[in-house]
């Protein structure tokens, strides 16, 4: 097949819309649903995403994409028994695969943002990660295949409409990438710079020069994920997945802030107050997450109100204090951190350091480098100067 006809572009005025290859076929078949302009933008950038974390880490990849940009990227390293309960995967027997670990931590990474995302999978996707699929708000899912009973599975979701696509693996575009803008073609090469390359930890200018193997991955996983988010943009990175990203800001610290945040609140999901919040039976998982999310806010007494709290819990849950979250926040370490482009000041790692950051990968180059490598020091944290800069739009 050359090309595929679709409902319309971005939004629904945008038509005619297709998708299409000049020369050849398109190394893609829709095998269930109908994905539209945007589902297939998100499909083939969050495909590359996790084809190059496999590629990187070894490792079964995931990504769970809004708008074009992650909301989640991750490895499939086992789950505890913590995350398994905060990703709500707790039910399922057994241990997940490799590929349903991914997907769990991908997903359950940033959950308020991945709701009705497009998801990519590096591997076959197996029942179980079906399943996993099956009970979430989504559009869709790109893999290299199913296996037949997941592929049914996917089949049945949304009422038959669920948007399943199969990518041929070793299909790889041509060097040079083009898109038009107001009528006029942007051409460039496609950036095909290796991440997982030693030089890129060669220059390391702080006091601490060490990078565990495990900070050398998540740092490797950040600056992938970024390769592919929209500029400018910050990754947290702890465990093998992406635990905060910050997306589209025209100011650096704005990503930090943002990111750091969403990192903030992944680790505070694991609170006990929150992971023993008694909900109600038979509350929908998305209102469930919305409380979770308003609960460990300042917002709370939106949901802890007398004649509001029993449309959520069996019994009022006491407010989780601000003092108990910088208590709480204070115990996440060892978090990595990449940055699309240098940092310009050293504000910037000062946020990171309040979301536990050890770790840092970050283009250098700023005139103020030296009050960055500074800011590191202060508090021993371990930054590399990669030389390398990730914009993508």
């Amino acid at each position: 097949m050359k090309e595929l006809a679709l409902k319309y572009g971005c939004n629904p005025n945008q038509k005619p819309s297709r998708i299409f290859m000049e020369e050849g076929e398109l190394p893609l078949e829709v095998l269930n649903g109908r994905p539209g302009y945007i589902n297939f933008l998100d499909a083939l950038n969050s495909w590359q995403l996790v084809k190059e974390l496999k590629a990187a880490t070894g490792l079964a990849s995931a990504a769970s994409f809004k708008h074009v940009s992650p909301a989640g990227a991750a490895v499939g390293l086992p789950l505890s028994d913590t995350l398994k309960k905060v990703y709500f995967v707790d039910d399922i027997e057994g241990e997940l695969s490799p590929i349903a670990s991914a997907y769990a931590r991908a997903r359950g990474a940033d959950r308020m943002s991945s709701y009705g995302d497009f998801v990519a999978l590096s591997d076959t996707c197996d029942a179980q990660t079906a399943l996993l699929l099956k009970r979430e708000v989504s559009d869709g899912v790109i893999a290299p295949g199913y296996t037949a009973e997941a592929l049914d599975i996917l089949k049945a979701k949304r009422k038959g409409t669920y948007n399943v696509i199969q990518i041929d693996p070793d299909y790889t575009p041509a060097p040079i990438e083009r898109k038009q803008v107001f009528g006029i073609t942007f051409e460039q090469g496609r950036n095909e710079i290796n991440l997982d390359d030693d030089a890129l930890f060669a220059n390391i200018p702080t006091a601490n020069k060490t990078f565990s193997d495990a900070a050398r991955r998540d740092l490797v996983i950040a600056l992938i994920t970024l390769k592919y988010t929209q500029s400018n943009s910050v990754c947290y990175v702890k465990d093998g997945q992406a635990i905060g990203i910050g997306a589209g800001q025209q100011s650096r610290i704005h990503c930090t802030r943002l990111a750091g945040n969403k990192a903030d609140i992944w680790w505070l999901r694991q609170h006990p107050k929150v992971m023993g919040l008694p909900f109600i039976p038979g509350i929908r998982r998305a209102d469930r997450d919305n409380t979770i999310d308003v609960y460990i806010s300042e917002d709370h007494d939106d949901v802890l109100a007398e004649g509001v709290w029993q449309q959520f819990f069996t019994e009022r849950p006491s407010v989780l204090t601000m003092e108990e979250k910088k208590e709480w926040i204070a115990k996440n370490t060892e978090v990595a951190l990449g940055s699309d482009a240098f940092f310009p000041f050293g504000d910037n790692i000062e946020r990171a350091h309040k979301s536990g950051v050890k770790y840092i990968a970050q283009a250098g180059g700023s005139v103020r480098d030296d009050h960055v490598i500074a800011t590191c020091d202060k508090y021993d944290i371990a930054m590399a100067f990669t030389g390398v800069r990730l914009f993508h739009h």
